[in-house]
């Protein structure tokens, strides 16, 4: 895959344009510094299932195409706006365009919803050239996660509402921990980063063209594995099922390993954005809250029923967060955004 970069010309406006905006902020009242804004913040949420929420009910837009995103009606983005708004902080929520299932590159390009059911426009067109906030999460579903899990479960691979394959199906399930971490696996893995790295400096600098004096905020993604794995040896209250199905245990380390190594990359994405990214690292607050944390878990089990139905049958969360975990997303996420927009 070839790096995408902006051409010299977009370069020059975008930090003519960062330039302008910084120049407005020192020109603007003495008595604002420290203050959040009192008008409302013209706000874009974008993001794939885990802003979108999927497995929480009821959903958003339930009579169109875009129900095929499973966007809860609550999801972390509306929790969010709620929480700031009791603090004096109002978000003037152009739009959320999260959606299950979307990759980093359908930040800007047609997203092919499941089924047939149609296509979405490009998150982006979603951006305004007054939006001053975007917020949301990308990365794991281009990185391949869902293809990942596929590699370490017998379960998955049979048919279901988890789209992709595993990397090698003839490779046994079983032995998915060693794959990763040697020989066509890793070499699978090293690349599939390297075009997450890639695509997520892409999407921020589209943010920064299309909406110049935006604040841009990356969310991570919560923890799924605890650093102690046999607590994935007992189901959770009310369930019998595993946390992680049949995921052989030696592989729930490597899991873990790759989440972490996403999460930096994402961490890195938005420190060396051009202009400066904010990131809300959700991996390092959410070790208690992992799908093997029993009552205090945040993440749905692999095969735990969540809320949907489809068809009279119950959807799994598929490692998704629960409305505990939505609720500590909310949280993260509302704190920042006061933090920022307090600077």
């Amino acid at each position: 895959m070839r790096k995408t970069t902006k051409s010299p010309a977009v370069r020059r406006l975008t930090a003519a344009t960062v330039a302008l905006g910084s120049c407005l902020a020192l020109a603007g009242p003495a008595g604002s510094a420290g203050a959040a804004p009192a008008d409302p913040v013209p706000t874009v949420f974008f993001g794939d299932s885990y802003t979108s929420n999927f497995g929480i009910a009821p959903v958003n837009n339930q009579d169109s195409e875009r129900g095929w995103c499973f966007q809860a009606t609550d999801n972390y983005p509306a929790v969010a706006t709620r929480s700031l708004a009791d603090k004096g902080i109002t978000l003037d929520i152009q739009s959320d365009v999260s959606c299950g299932s979307a990759l980093v590159h359908h930040f800007w390009e047609k997203q092919e919803l499941p089924f047939g059911a149609g296509e979405l426009p490009p998150q982006q067109d979603a951006l305004k050239p007054d939006t001053q906030l975007t917020v949301g999460s990308m990365g794991g579903n281009t990185l391949g996660f869902n293809r990942i899990l596929k590699q370490c479960s017998d379960e998955l691979r049979n048919p279901s509402l988890l789209p992709g394959d595993p990397v090698d199906g003839d490779e046994p399930a079983a032995k998915c921990g060693e794959f990763f971490e040697t020989g066509d696996g890793k070499q699978w893995l090293d690349g599939q980063f390297e075009r997450v790295g890639w695509e997520l400096e892409e999407l921020l600098e589209r943010i920064g063209y299309f909406a110049p004096d935006a604040k841009r905020v990356l969310v991570g993604y919560p923890r799924l594995v605890p650093e102690d794995t046999t607590k994935c040896l007992t189901a959770a209250p009310g369930q019998t099922r595993l946390p992680f199905a049949d995921v052989p245990q030696d592989a729930l380390p490597v899991l873990d390993q790759i989440q972490k190594r996403l999460n930096d990359a994402m961490k890195k994405a938005a420190a060396d954005a051009e202009g400066g990214a904010d990131f809300v690292d959700l991996y390092a607050s959410t070790g208690a809250n992992t799908a093997c944390d029993g009552a205090d878990r945040g993440i749905g089990g692999l095969l735990e029923d969540s809320q949907l139905e489809l068809l009279g049958t119950k959807i799994p969360w598929y490692a998704h967060p629960n409305a505990k975990g939505r609720d500590i997303q909310a949280k993260q996420v509302a704190d920042k955004v006061e933090e920022i927009l307090n600077r």
